[in-house]
């Protein structure tokens, strides 16, 4: 490869990806789109902020000419996902989609699947709640804004944004969280309806397993659907498809 290879991040896999590479004495710039106060940086190079949507994106790749683009985002980072596939194809530069694997539900979850946070706050409503766990992220709370019954323990990292619901605890930490610390949590507040977005990945994992030993159902946001033809799901598939990508370019 010639030119550095751009990661799309914000994620613990765009980080050990990163962490990977730049071991490996690669020309590595990891962007992340700055709206997590104080994130985790990883190794190598680092730009925070966005590109200005798709014209932006193509213009900073034709400036610097990129060798690939690895997009290690959120599974819910649906637009610059999107931005991301327009912007390499304008630009001719090669994508990569790394996207750790989505949960699926073992025999004894009480699982309900929504189609997106509309319809989870939905779910809840029809449920008939009374105390929610809500952990599908800081710009997602004003979907529960109108539900005036349940009691709401948001978690986040950073502030929640937009309108809240009337009945709520903000609870800011950030994981990885063990098993019995969620356990607890769940038990000390009486949760009888968990909220969460299918992330998939373990950082996260243990609030679903407390749930199934809880029998707490759960409503899972389902993810939108990729538009990346090339898709791997771990770091080292990143790796080797880089390594591909570079064999190929030499040849």
């Amino acid at each position: 490869m010639t030119g550095p290879i751009l990661i799309l991040g914000g994620t613990g896999e765009a980080r050990a990806l990163a962490a990977r590479l730049v071991a490996d004495d690669a020309d590595v710039v990891s962007s992340l789109a700055g709206r997590v106060q104080n994130p985790r940086l990883p190794d190598g190079e680092v730009r925070i902020g966005g590109f200005g949507g798709i014209d932006g994106l193509v213009a900073w790749l034709r400036e610097h000419r990129p060798a690939a683009v690895v997009d290690a985002t959120h599974p819910f980072a649906r637009q610059i996902s999107a931005n991301a596939v327009a912007a390499t194809d304008a630009a001719g530069v090669p994508l990569l989609r790394l996207l750790r694997p989505a949960w699926v539900p073992r025999r004894d979850d009480r699982w309900t699947t929504v189609a997106d946070i509309d319809e989870a706050a939905k779910a809840v409503g029809a449920a008939g709640a009374a105390r929610v766990l809500l952990t599908t992220g800081r710009q997602d709370a004003g979907a529960f804004a109108r539900l005036r019954s349940p009691w709401f323990l948001i978690r986040v990292v950073d502030p929640p944004t937009g309108p809240l619901p009337p009945r709520h605890e903000v609870l800011r930490s950030r994981g990885p969280y063990g098993l019995d610390d969620e356990r607890e949590l769940l038990r000390d507040n009486e949760i009888d309806v968990l909220v969460t977005k299918n992330s998939g990945g373990e950082l996260t994992r243990a609030k679903l397993d407390a749930a199934r030993e809880l029998s707490v159902p759960v409503v899972m946001v389902a993810r939108p659907a990729e538009t990346a033809s090339r898709i791997v799901a771990t770091v080292d598939e990143a790796v080797a498809w880089l390594k591909s990508a570079g064999r190929s370019d030499a040849g």
